[in-house]
């Protein structure tokens, strides 16, 4: 399924506006049209039209559109709750599952979260962690830093990437925006208008909590996003990273992060014919098993892959290998 081929200018709220010109001598005159999946007339369902001379400009000039399942040959994803692999060159959605379905993200919320602060925040801004940085939810991937501890946005950022640390999250939200609330605002208006408004963020760490949720297709367009940013390209590539940050009284301490995703520690082999780039790992109770892939084919076309709420990680890396062998 092949996106369109002009482009839908966002707009603010929950609708994203589409401006038609008419060349007429009364100058433009402006139509609104719902980005919904429900719509009767939106960007999923529109295409072109030349109607008394009116040219539409949709909203998916450079994405892949995903408005239904699509399938593909000896690839069961049955276990499954949404998934999706886009072709970045051709602008194909080579198979979708649910992408339209808002579930759990887990930690995939933190491509989100990454994304504001990059465009919100310098490299070398100074963080310093409050007493919110003391997560205390069972299970929960934490680095371990204290209230009064200070690191550099790009220190936290290769942290919150490559480790997945729930506690500098909450320290990058705040020192972006100075509350944990007023960043997650600022993420969710920063989602509608990429057009991922299917969308609700209420944390920035994606620890299970109600009204929390995306859909695959919204994470799509929020990680074609991040994948602008050179600094966001980098990091998700590294295999580990090490730093030395300073506590309240000014001491080092040295910290050492390695990266979640499983195919890195070479617990799982990538596919003969793909080379997986980076990308963002996410798993709770609520949100089960989730991984998102930044890949490229032999012929250096990049991959875009999406799997949410698998059964287990073990499942989740062999149903990754199995849809990334739909590229060819």
């Amino acid at each position: 399924m092949k996106c369109t081929n002009k482009r839908l200018k966002c707009k603010a709220a929950a609708i994203l506006l589409v401006t038609a010109m008419i060349s007429t001598g009364c100058g433009s005159t402006k139509y609104d049209m719902a980005y919904q999946l429900n719509s009767d007339v939106s960007s999923y369902q529109l295409l072109s039209t030349t109607t008394n001379s009116e040219t539409l400009e949709p909203f998916a000039a450079d994405l892949c559109v995903a408005n239904k399942d699509v399938k593909a040959a000896g690839v069961d994803l049955s276990e499954v709750g949404a998934a999706a692999l886009f072709d970045l060159k051709n602008l194909d959605t080579l198979y979708a599952k649910n992408v339209n379905v808002q579930v759990n993200p887990a930690s995939l919320t933190k491509v989100m979260t990454a994304l504001v602060a990059m465009k919100y925040g310098s490299a070398d801004q100074m963080l310093t962690a409050s007493e919110n940085v003391l997560i205390t939810e069972p299970g929960a991937q934490l680095c371990g830093v204290k209230p009064g501890d200070q690191m550099t946005l790009d220190q936290a950022l290769h942290i919150l990437l490559i480790f997945s640390a729930n506690d500098v999250a909450v320290m990058i939200a705040e020192g972006i925006s100075g509350s944990v609330e007023e960043f997650v605002s600022l993420m969710n208006s920063e989602a509608v208008e990429l057009g991922a408004t299917n969308c609700n963020f209420t944390n920035p760490n994606g620890l299970t909590e109600e009204g929390h949720y995306m859909t695959a297709y919204d994470l799509y367009l929020i990680f074609q996003e991040a994948l602008q940013y050179d600094l966001f390209n980098q990091i998700i590539q590294m295999n580990s990273y090490s730093t030395v940050y300073t506590d309240r009284n000014g001491a080092e301490i040295s910290l050492e992060v390695k990266n979640t995703n499983q195919y890195f520690k070479g617990t799982y082999s990538m596919p003969s014919n793909v080379t997986i780039i980076g990308g963002k790992t996410g798993t709770t109770n609520a949100a089960g098993h989730c991984l998102m892939l930044l890949s490229r084919s032999s012929d250096g076309t990049p991959y875009v892959s999406i799997i949410m709420k698998d059964t287990s990680g073990e499942n989740l890396y062999t149903d990754m290998t199995n849809l990334l062998g739909i590229i060819k």
